[in-house]
């Protein structure tokens, strides 16, 4: 199989570079349930991969008899997940390795995230991987998050790399369509217990693991 050129490599963050889709459900239930909205801890995968705006009205379309404050509750959700980031987040398998080896092969490296700047920066700093980033992009002040393709092409705009010489690591269903979208090339790394689904089939390559990137990356045209 013949591989393309590669001349940069975009991160999606959370589930990607940081173990917070865990912590991004259990801040989301205990607000939204503080709100009185009844949803369950399972109804949470609803809504992974999507900007707290969207996530937030997400919730208000579907709950249309109860009207709470759209602005306060994204507020609440935001400070909630900044708070379990800064006390205990934890890199996934493989970051540093993983970030170095684009790096050390001369890629691009950037971040495409639909989470907010602050979100954004509690992880950057709890993990200490900021100076690996030529780019880091959040989808806050675009148009659109994911899975519209904004903060992908955004991020490959400041990289200067056209998006098909881009691949775009992703771990949520929302995130890949971003990426295919955007015209990238994309890895998926799902959550172990998602890994068997067929939908990962619209990815180019799949992985278990960010261990699995460099092995990658030696395949293709750098």
């Amino acid at each position: 199989m013949q591989y393309p050129a590669l001349r940069a490599v975009i991160f999606d963050m959370d589930g990607v570079l940081i173990d917070s889709e865990p912590v991004w459900q259990q801040a989301e239930f205990e607000v939204l349930t503080s709100f009185g909205l009844p949803v369950t801890r399972a109804d949470m995968t609803q809504t992974t991969g999507l900007r707290i705006d969207e996530l937030v009205s997400f919730w208000y379309d579907r709950f249309p008899a109860i009207d709470f404050d759209k602005h306060a509750m994204q507020q609440f959700i935001i400070s909630r997940v900044v708070e379990y980031i800064e006390q205990d987040g934890q890199p996934m398998l493989g970051v540093e390795a993983a970030l170095s080896h684009c790096r050390d092969a001369g890629l691009a490296v950037g971040l495409a995230t639909s989470s907010s700047s602050q979100i954004m920066n509690a992880v950057l700093n709890k993990l200490d991987i900021r100076s690996f980033f030529a780019v880091t992009q959040s989808a806050e002040a675009l148009p659109y998050g994911k899975p519209h393709p904004d903060v992908y092409l955004e991020c490959a705009k400041k990289l200067g790399v056209a998006p098909k010489y881009c691949l775009a690591v992703e771990d949520s269903f929302n995130g890949l369509i971003a990426a295919r979208a955007a015209s990238m090339q994309a890895l998926v790394i799902p959550e172990v217990q998602h890994q068997g689904e067929a939908r990962w089939q619209a990815a180019h390559f799949q992985g278990a693991s960010l261990r699995d990137l460099p092995t990658l990356l030696d395949k293709f045209q750098i």
